[in-house]
């Protein structure tokens, strides 16, 4: 029908002419309510963000002279992270002169990579940004 004619149509209803399909042809349009379409459309959208699942980044700062002791303990907090389904960045900070050797706090984390392999895979290399390196792990089954 022509748009004259469909504007008069949802005039006389007191609704609004929505164009829902402008690529079609001809392009199809709608009489309705806008109001109400936009609430029931934003409202659909708050219901789906929330049954989304929420992946959260756990953190463990490291430095390249971290004793062999303390990297177990911070291991098996990221085994029982991962276990819960979360992600694990390890972050090596360099402070002074250690920066000259990235390759320390490149070992470390390839060591700590290796000890997760099992339950995790890493997602980022090691990679050295400005003063920090570092490491991000998923579980296996994500």
């Amino acid at each position: 029908m022509s748009i004259a004619k469909a504007r008069q149509l949802a005039e006389e209803a007191e609704l609004d002419l929505v164009e829902v399909a402008p690529n079609a042809e001809p392009p199809v349009c709608r009489i309705m309510d806008y109001g109400k379409f936009s609430y029931e459309k934003t409202k659909r959208e708050r219901e789906a963000r929330k049954h989304q699942k929420q992946i959260e980044i756990k953190t463990i700062r490291l430095t390249p002279r971290t004793s062999g002791f303390h990297k177990d303990v911070h291991v098996r907090k990221a085994k029982q992270w991962l276990g819960e389904g979360k992600k694990v960045k390890f972050q090596v900070r360099f402070k002074g002169r250690e920066i000259t050797h990235p390759e320390m706090g490149q070992q470390t984390l390839e060591e700590i990579a290796g000890e997760l392999s099992e339950i995790a895979t890493v997602e980022q290399e090691p990679k050295l940004e400005g003063w920090s390196m570092t490491l991000l792990m998923t579980p296996v089954g994500i």
